[in-house]
């Protein structure tokens, strides 16, 4: 059975940081591309960072210098870890994992955050 379970979210004030987990099973970790994505409310799902089965990385521009995406192989998790948070980074994160050669793409439930005084 696939998983994906996020965790780490919270209240955070701006300026402040959070570290986010995604912690995989049911599938070949390592063999797929993980990727981290947010809602806010009324907007649309975007794209805020993926890492490759190599280690490359990419970042949205809103996010870029300030977030860090990684990923432990041993432990079959991926992280976020988000500084100099912003109001504007306030929403729903969600982890995703694809396999394209396979068709795969599984979604995590979501974590909760909010960048507010």
């Amino acid at each position: 059975q696939v998983q994906l379970v996020e965790s780490g979210g919270g209240l955070v004030q701006p300026g402040g940081s959070l570290r986010l987990f995604c912690a995989a099973s049911g599938f070949t970790f390592s063999s797929y591309y993980m990727s981290w994505y947010r809602q806010a409310p009324g907007k649309q799902r975007e794209l805020v960072a993926g890492i490759s089965t190599f280690g490359t990385t990419n970042y949205a521009d809103s996010v870029k210098g300030r977030f860090t995406v990684s990923r432990d192989i041993a432990k079959n998790t991926v992280y976020l870890q988000m500084n100099s948070l912003k109001p504007e980074d306030t929403a729903v994160y969600y982890c995703r994992a694809e396999r394209r050669a396979l068709g795969n793409d599984y979604w995590g439930q979501g974590t909760q955050v909010t960048v507010s005084s």
